[in-house]
């Protein structure tokens, strides 16, 4: 068994949508999605429909994509209400998400954690000058904009920050009372480190891009790898011994030319993963 990982397959795109039949079953390992398959309820239904049977098991987590609420599409749903549908319809196919347990796996003989996680941002990635009323202009200003300000609604909750917030306790909660010394594969759509941030044509768009209130899990809450999308900007990184992976496809004219979406299916980790016995070594719970 191998973990695979991909993101932003936006299959909104109908070059994006035709390349996902080109993925290459792999019936014995699992597959992350980690975030904007794309924009409604359907795309990501053709996504599983698509690519469950090529995988023994898809573990899925939202990015911003999926949680709009499209003018033109039939389901009105909106915030926590939009990501409950998504759930219900990942029920349906089996796939993991970030509402259930965080399953233990054997690779080679090493136990590894999947956790699936969903944390929104809360407009913390801006320089401290910037208060946070004057976050979104500042950022409009530098020539960056997220169109999460007209889409991404956050009902119930009074705004992002606020559902982000709520998002960080509870899963902060989930992950202290699993950690036992077990390495996790940390999934999440967007960064969990302002560090691996760099956007040299819109630099002001990490407004959008996470929260600082998890810069220190890898390290707490003992990674081995952590898997991450949103800035279409395919790299490995590696930070505190930890290995940062962002395995975004994106839109066809940032991948047609230049790569496929099966050579931009990540491989995470294997049975012979060296890292997963060195955090089982080296990193113990308080």
């Amino acid at each position: 068994m191998k973990i695979y990982a991909i993101s932003d397959l936006h299959i909104g795109y109908q070059d994006n949508q035709r390349a996902l039949a080109e993925i290459t079953a792999r019936p014995n390992d699992w597959l992350i999605l980690a975030g904007d398959v794309g924009e409604t309820h359907a795309h990501l239904k053709y996504a599983f429909e698509v690519l469950q049977p090529k995988f023994r098991q898809l573990v899925w987590v939202p990015g911003n994509h999926e949680l709009w609420t499209m003018p033109s599409d039939s389901d009105t749903a909106r915030g926590e209400f939009k990501y409950n549908q998504l759930i219900n319809l990942c029920r349906s196919f089996q796939v993991l998400t970030p509402e259930d347990p965080y399953p233990v796996v054997l690779l080679g003989g090493s136990k590894v954690r999947i956790a699936p996680l969903f944390l929104l941002y809360d407009y913390s990635f801006r320089p401290e000058c910037v208060p946070m009323e004057r976050a979104v202009d500042w950022a409009s200003e530098g020539g960056g904009f997220c169109s999460d300000e007209f889409l991404l609604h956050s009902d119930p909750y009074p705004g992002k920050a606020a559902w982000c917030t709520a998002r960080c306790e509870i899963t902060e909660q989930r992950l202290e009372s699993c950690n036992d010394g077990v390495p996790a594969v940390l999934i999440n759509h967007f960064p969990l480190l302002e560090d691996l941030i760099h956007l040299p044509r819109m630099p002001r768009f990490s407004l959008w891009c996470g929260t600082r209130r998890t810069r220190d899990w890898h390290i707490r809450f003992n990674a081995c790898v952590v898997v991450s999308g949103h800035l279409h900007m395919r790299s490995t990184k590696h930070y505190d011994g930890v290995r940062f992976e962002e395995v975004s496809l994106g839109y066809p004219r940032q991948w047609k030319g230049r790569t496929t979406p099966d050579l931009s299916v990540r491989e995470i980790l294997s049975p012979n993963a060296t890292c997963l016995e060195h955090r089982s070594a080296s990193v113990h719970p308080s």
